[in-house]
């Protein structure tokens, strides 16, 4: 694995596993985030992207094709990869969040707003 992929994890550990309900797995042999048994983000194969849920692709496609975009393959689902190396981790925080809340139950979402 490339030294970069262990900084892009530990960073996804930091913001994704204190959300309640967060479970780390393997996806295809990489790692991946689930909540309530549904992926939200995952390591894309070539170690340089995620792949990150979202129901608002096309606007972060349109600002910032640098970092945002997709394939072939996501065409026909709410999924937008992420270049890490380009991504702001602020921006990309929130996105996660988002990812997580879009899977999330209300009753993990309220613990969440209860910890905040």
């Amino acid at each position: 694995m490339p030294p970069d992929i262990f900084v892009y994890l530990d960073f996804l550990r930091k913001v994704l596993l204190p959300l309640p309900g967060v479970t780390e797995k393997t996806y295809v042999g990489y790692p991946a985030f689930y909540v309530n048994n549904k992926i939200f983000t995952r390591l894309k194969e070539d170690n340089e992207n995620i792949v990150l849920g979202t129901v608002e692709r096309d606007r972060w496609l349109k600002a910032n094709p640098n970092v945002y975009h997709v394939t072939g393959h996501y065409l026909n689902y709410d999924y937008v990869l992420v270049r890490l190396a380009q991504a702001n981790p602020e921006e990309l925080k929130g996105l996660l969040i988002t990812a997580w809340l879009n899977r999330a139950t209300k009753k993990l979402i309220k613990q969440h707003e209860n910890a905040i």
